[in-house]
C-alpha cells in the first residue's frame, strides 16, 4: 500500500501533457464548492464566503499543478465575491471587501506556492530514486558478472588440472590433481552461491542441503542419504560460508568414501548457532574410525585442509568415533567467528 501511494505521488501533477483537463477539473471542483457553500447558507449566511473554495483550490493544485490551481483560486474569488461577499456591501467594493478579497488571494497564493514547491521536491526525489534503482541494478549486474567470471576462471583452472592429469603416470600425483581440480570447482560453485551484492547471507539450511546433494551426486552413490538439520531462515555470512562449505564437503565426502565404501548408509549434517558459538556435526553410520586415527598425522590432504580452515576461523575441527558406530566430524567455532544472523 505504501509503495502504491509513493507511485501515485510520484505521478503528480496528473495529465501534464493535457493541461486543459486540469482547468476543466478546476471548474468542476469550484462548482462543487459553490454548491456546498450555497447549501450551507442557512447556517453561515454571508459569512466565510470563501470557506468552501479553499479545499477546491488546494486539491486542484495538488492533483493538476500550479496553473490549474491558480485558475481554481480565481474562479473561487469571483464566485465567493459575487454570491456571498459583495451582496453584503450592495455590490460595492468597500475597504472591508477589498481586504477580504486580498486576504483570500494571499492565502491561496501561498498555499499554491507550497504545493508547487512540494511537487517539485517530490519530482526530484522520484528522479533520484529512479537513478538509485538503476545504479543498484547496474551494481547487481556487474557483481554477478564478476562472480560469473571468477567462477569460470576457477572452472578453467580445474579443467587445466584435469588435462594435465592425463600426462602424469604416477597414481598418487593423478589423485592429487583430481582432488585439487574437484576442490577448485567446488570453491567456484560455492563462491557463486554465497556472495550477494546486497551483502545478505545465504540461508544455511537451503545452502547445505544443495551442497550435500551435489556431493552425493558427484560421488555417484545412489545408496547414500544425507539429512541436513539446521535452523530455518538462519543466514550465513559469506566470510564464514566458503570455509564452512569446504569443511562440510570434506567431511561428507570422507564419510561416503571411507565410512561406507561398499554399502548403503546415511550421513546426518546438523548445525547449531547460539551465543556460545557455532557447532557443526557430520555423523555417519559407517564402519567408524580406525583405532588411533589422528588428523594431525593423517596423510589426507582434505582433513588437513579442514583443520587449517577451522583454525583460520579461530575454531577446531576433529574426528571422533560415534556412540553407535560410525564417525563424527566436529567443527566448533567461538562466538566471535559466528557469522550467522537471523
Amino acid at each position: 500500500m505504501q509503495r502504491r501511494n509513493e507511485r501515485f505521488v510520484e505521478r503528480l501533477p496528473l495529465v501534464p501533457g493535457q493541461r486543459w483537463l486540469g482547468f476543466f477539473w478546476a471548474a468542476v471542483f469550484c462548482l462543487v464548492a459553490l454548491g456546498l457553500r450555497l447549501a450551507m447558507t442557512p447556517l453561515l449566511g454571508h459569512g466565510a464566503p470563501f470557506a468552501a473554495f479553499f479545499p477546491a483550490v488546494i486539491l486542484t493544485a495538488f492533483l493538476f499543478g500550479a496553473l490549474p490551481g491558480l485558475a481554481a483560486a480565481f474562479l473561487g474569488l469571483i464566485a465567493g465575491s459575487y454570491f456571498f461577499l459583495l451582496p453584503v456591501a450592495d455590490f460595492a467594493v468597500t475597504s472591508a471587501v477589498a481586504v477580504m478579497m486580498l486576504l483570500y488571494t494571499v492565502v491561496m497564493g501561498v498555499a499554491i506556492a507550497i504545493v508547487h514547491f512540494m511537487q517539485r521536491v517530490n519530482f526530484h526525489l522520484a528522479v533520484e530514486r529512479e537513478r538509485s534503482r538503476e545504479l543498484a541494478e547496474t551494481k547487481d549486474l556487474l557483481f554477478r558478472e564478476l562472480q560469473h567470471r571468477v567462477s569460470n576462471n576457477l572452472q578453467v583452472i580445474a579443467a587445466l588440472l584435469a588435462l594435465q592429469r592425463r600426462h602424469i603416470g604416477d597414481d598418487a600425483a593423478r589423485r592429487a590433481l583430481d582432488d585439487a581440480s574437484a576442490r577448485l570447482a567446488l570453491v567456484g560453485k560455492i563462491s557463486r552461491a554465497m556472495y550477494h551484492p546486497s551483502g545478505e547471507g545465504q540461508d544455511v539450511c537451503t545452502f547445505l542441503t544443495a551442497l550435500c546433494s551435489d556431493i552425493v551426486e558427484a560421488s555417484g552413490r545412489e545408496d547414500v542419504t544425507v539429512d541436513v538439520v539446521a535452523p530455518r531462515q538462519l543466514l550465513l555470512s559469506s566470510h564464514i560460508g566458503v570455509p564452512l562449505a569446504l569443511i562440510v564437503a570434506e567431511a561428507v565426502s570422507n564419510a561416503i568414501e571411507h565410512g561406507m565404501p561398499d554399502r548403503a548408509g546415511t550421513v546426518r549434517v546438523s548445525l547449531d548457532a547460539s551465543e556460545e558459538g557455532f557447532c557443526l556435526r557430520v555423523v555417519d553410520d559407517g564402519k567408524g574410525l580406525a583405532k588411533g586415527k589422528n588428523i594431525a598425522a593423517s596423510n589426507s590432504l582434505g582433513l588437513r585442509i579442514a583443520t587449517a580452515l577451522a583454525s583460520q576461523l579461530g575454531g577446531r575441527f576433529r574426528l571422533e568415533s560415534g556412540s553407535h558406530g560410525g564417525a563424527v566430524a566436529c567443527l566448533d567455532l567461538p562466538p566471535s567467528a559466528n557469522g550467522t544472523h537471523d
